[in-house]
């Protein structure tokens, strides 16, 4: 275990979108169709295995847990074949962020059921991997206190940038260091004159990377979402078995699909603390535009972006 491992903590790594507004761009990577956590947009490694190693910096490797999805097997198996199945969530289907997080607290809390955790999305740009793990750090020490809290990380924007999702800072909070705030509202892909009065608000861009303990994440999943969270309660035996495929398929064909942000973090505003972030770039790759854009700020020229 690393130095600054702790052993209580856990982390979800969610890798089981389709990267579809990415790819054409991934197309043009690897050759051929392949969804962006398994491609290597930036550097020589996937963003998956980025996320992977930023993740264990803080997070003992046994007490990661990846959510991927079935179908995308063939890109997966190579990255995490090596991992024990306990560490590995395979979906039947995409259902979005809200399943696949109440799927990996489940799957976590068999482990540690008070533990604290953190959620990472696999697609985002980090300059300093060390410098936001320390934040991470400092969310984990404040839902230590606060054992009732979910704290957001929020990175400092450096432009009014309309296709991001923003958090609207309430009033400070006192906790382990100056930069928690509670949460007024979230404000999700604003048009630029609305993103322009929350830059010059100090808004903060919402990085969706997320901290608390599994308890005050599933009482707020289940306030958000009853007959989806009611449903993974009866499948709840299977999970971890032999039968957790046929369970899995079963469960999936009738939920519907649901995003985590919209539909449980922004209805539970008050339940939520979030972190200013500094000192690091950070980037969501969700469009061409801002791949291209984060190459130029760190000039980094892959081979295929020279063609």
């Amino acid at each position: 275990m690393r130095a600054n491992e702790s052993p209580g903590r856990g982390a979800l790594i969610l890798a089981g979108g389709e990267g579809a507004r990415l790819r054409d761009l991934t197309r043009r990577i690897a050759g051929h169709d392949v969804p962006k956590q398994f491609c290597p947009v930036i550097g020589g490694a996937t963003l998956l295995e980025e996320t992977h190693r930023r993740v264990s910096l803080g997070i003992a490797p046994s007490r990661i847990v990846t959510v991927v999805t079935r179908s995308h097997e063939r890109f997966y198996r190579p990255l995490l074949g090596e991992l024990s199945p306990a560490n590995v969530i395979a979906q039947p289907c995409n259902r979005g962020t809200a399943p696949a997080i109440l799927c990996g607290l489940l799957r976590q809390a068999r482990i540690a059921p008070t533990a604290p955790i953190a959620i990472f999305p696999s697609d985002h740009f980090v300059s300093d991997d060390a410098e936001f793990m320390h934040q991470v750090d400092l969310a984990f020490a404040g839902v230590s206190a606060h054992p009732e809290l979910v704290v957001l990380l929020g990175i400092i924007p450096d432009g009014p940038e309309s296709a991001y999702g923003w958090i609207e800072p309430a009033e400070r909070l006192r906790l382990n260091c100056d930069g928690f705030f509670r949460v007024r509202r979230f404000w999700e892909k604003p048009r630029p004159c609305v993103a322009e009065r929350l830059w010059n608000r100090q808004c903060l861009w919402n990085s969706f990377v997320l901290i608390g303990r599994i308890p005050a994440l599933l009482l707020m999943t289940i306030q958000a979402l009853p007959a989806m969270c009611a449903a993974f309660a009866q499948a709840r035996s299977m999970f971890g078995t032999a039968q957790e495929p046929e369970a899995f398929d079963a469960l999936y064909a009738k939920i519907p699909s649901a995003d985590f942000s919209g539909a449980v973090l922004e209805r539970s505003p008050q339940n939520l603390a979030v972190l200013r972030v500094s000192g690091v770039e950070w980037s969501d790759l969700g469009e061409p535009e801002r791949v291209m854009g984060t190459l130029a700020r760190i000039d980094v020229r892959p081979r295929w972006a020279a063609a």
